[in-house]
């Protein structure tokens, strides 16, 4: 078996691609308009080859494939349709939806002038830089272009790419905040969903993508050498890069959708099908991949390899993640292609987190990811929501939720722990908003989800009234406090630390512009300030990194009169106030106090270690909805 893609030798390149239901497949060489075009010749495994002297990095390239045009039993196959390599690692330029891309064979449009050419690329280096991050570090959720657009001190030219993000002033906010990953929404190349164009909108998540390793030329014009900029620039501040990815569905949609790589060349092979010949939507998209198919598990496979030796990165976010272990009788942890992730030379000692859901049958797997995976744990992100809105009986949920959530994860310490992320409403969104308000997305505000666990402190929405602003920055603080000091992983969202609003729309995903990106110019310095004491606070601490200090059964649950919590306190629906007692570090014990009451609450805490409780961020006295941190005096 020939090594799949565009591979350059020191005579030419070779080309390989998979399509074994095709009657020929044709490669096509692109200088400028003019295109040439070679056969390839079939081989074994259902592959096609090409050798082509005298063609280097750099060349532009795509596919033609002829066979059987039967769309109801899977074959797509039209030799009018351009066709980009899927294990393309470089294309010419961004992808655009035209609803010709989508025509029927009998059309016989050409679609070439339509398409993103691939490039031939360099071979990705042997071995992997080391990684940086682990868990119990503080994780940075960011999209590319949000986070920079507005940066002042970031030169225009850049904004909105992964240089941008490795310019010194993005560098200095992320250590200023403690982040030793920022997680990067995705950056492979995507199409905008067929009906955003008639909205006049645009997709600004990635989530829709057509190749699984090119990455896109908005956010990368360098292409990989950008990415590998990127992470050795973050790797000198301690900081690693993990990249959400998505290897669940493609860009190509449902039945009407474009034709643009995979539907093209192995539709049979590459996505689900019921067996009636329908597509399976396990995802919503229209299509879902085949993560059982020896075909996608050497894609997936593949790409991954290429981000950790071409593009040093530290690991990945599996978007949908159950796709991945998916087998005809549902999902299994011992799937081949989760399995093989974990056993991979180049790949076992990455981080590997996972979106545990899906909303295909079954698709609800919180726990259930084999070690050493991670897990966002929307469960904690719920129960800390219904405890801050003021729901009744919530204090053993919380505790145990503050514990890394053993209920879940028996003790391991797998949970990623968050408030908000860019799924659903920001941080200061979650405090001013009852309801959703996605009026700008074209779809009469029916898009997102309905509940939220959110509330509004007075006032929907944006307000000049000081009281209820001071309300909103407070609850965003007393909840940022609560994800930084969980046993786990805590990641935020880029903007919750300083204040960034979205209006109230809770599902963003088509909203590329100014009054959606990170305004650094009007940033919450109080909040700001106070998320990078946390930050401080947890890289200076071990007894909240290091897990294993929650497990030696020194931690204490404590009532605000200083006493061991008993079965009436825990209860009881209206107790909102608790004091955590962690053991000893090089900081000496630790002290959070919670108070979500609605009046202030005072504290006694054991004797101190040395002398009295000092304080961190507050003190004993605990105002209303608040959490303070103190440590031991003799430190």
């Amino acid at each position: 078996m020939r090594a799949f893609g565009a591979v350059p030798h020191a005579r030419g390149t070779q080309f390989t691609v998979f399509a074994p239901e095709a009657s020929a497949v044709t490669l096509c060489l692109f200088d400028g308009e003019s295109e040439r075009r070679e056969p390839m010749e079939r081989q074994e495994g259902g592959q096609w080859s090409r050798d082509v002297p005298g063609i280097g990095v750099g060349q532009a390239y795509g596919y033609r494939a002829d066979g059987t045009f039967d769309p109801q039993n899977g074959l797509w196959f039209d030799p009018a349709k351009l066709l980009v390599d899927p294990f393309a690692t470089r294309i010419d330029r961004r992808f655009a939806f035209d609803p010709r891309l989508a025509l029927p064979r009998e059309e016989a449009v050409d679609t070439a002038p339509l398409m993103p050419k691939a490039l031939v690329d360099a071979v990705a280096p042997r071995t992997a830089p080391p990684r940086v991050f682990q868990p119990g570090g503080l994780i940075y959720e960011a999209n590319v272009r949000a986070l920079t657009m507005l940066h002042p001190a970031v030169p225009e030219e850049i904004r909105g790419t992964l240089a941008a993000i490795a310019h010194p002033a993005v560098v200095e906010h992320l250590t200023s905040l403690g982040v030793t990953a920022i997680e990067l929404l995705p950056i492979t190349a995507w199409i905008d969903e067929r009906h955003l164009g008639a909205l006049g909108l645009t997709n600004a998540w990635g989530y829709n993508p057509v190749t699984m390793m090119a990455l896109d030329p908005r956010l990368a014009p360098g292409g990989f050498v950008d990415l590998r900029h990127l992470t050795d620039t973050l790797r000198e501040a301690g900081i690693g890069v993990i990249l959400d990815v998505v290897f669940n569905h493609t860009g190509e949609s449902d039945a009407l959708g474009p034709t643009l790589s995979l539907r093209g060349l192995a539709n049979r092979e590459s996505y689900r099908h019921a067996p009636n010949g329908d597509l399976i939507n396990d995802t919503g998209t229209g299509n879902t991949l085949d993560c059982a198919n020896p075909f996608v598990i050497e894609l997936v496979l593949s790409a991954q390899r290429r981000f950790v030796l071409a593009g040093g990165v530290d690991g990945f976010r599996f978007d949908l993640a159950p796709v991945l272990g998916r087998l005809d009788d549902g999902f299994s942890p011992d799937a081949q292609l989760l399995a093989a992730m974990r056993e991979d030379p180049v790949l076992r000692d990455r981080v590997l987190i996972a979106e545990p859901w899906d909303i295909g049958p079954g698709g609800y797997q919180l726990g259930n990811f084999p070690r050493p995976f991670l897990e966002w744990n929307d469960r904690f992100r719920d129960t800390l929501r219904r405890f801050g809105r003021g729901d009744g009986g919530m204090i053993g949920g919380l505790t145990t939720a503050l514990a890394g959530s053993s209920d879940i994860f028996a003790g391991e310490s797998r949970s990623v722990n968050f408030i908000a992320a860019h799924d659903g409403f920001t941080l200061t969104d979650l405090v001013s908003h009852e309801t959703r308000h996605n009026e700008a997305n074209g779809e009469d505000n029916r898009d997102g989800h309905g509940e939220n666990l959110s509330w509004n402190n007075g006032v929907e929405g944006a307000t000049e009234d000081e009281t209820v602003m001071a309300a909103r920055r407070r609850d965003s603080k007393s909840l940022l406090s609560l994800v930084m000091l969980a046993k786990g992983t805590p990641m935020i969202t880029a903007g919750d630390e300083t204040g960034r609003s979205q209006h109230g729309n809770n599902n963003a995903y088509c909203q590329d512009g100014p009054d959606f990106w990170l305004d650094w110019d009007k940033a919450d310095v109080e909040l700001l300030e106070h998320a990078r004491r946390l930050g401080r606070l947890r890289a200076q601490s071990s007894a909240l990194r290091d897990q294993a200090l929650w497990e030696e059964g020194d931690v204490q649950w404590l009532s605000p009169e200083g006493e061991p919590m008993d079965v009436s306190r825990w209860e009881d629906p209206d107790t909102r106030a608790i004091a955590l007692v962690l053991p000893g570090d090089a900081l000496g014990p630790l002290a959070v106090l919670i108070n979500f009451d609605p009046v202030p609450r005072d504290f006694v805490l054991p004797d101190a270690e040395g002398g009295d409780w000092t304080p961190l961020i507050g003190g004993q006295s605990v105002p209303a909805r608040s959490v303070h941190i103190l440590r031991s005096g003799g430190h």
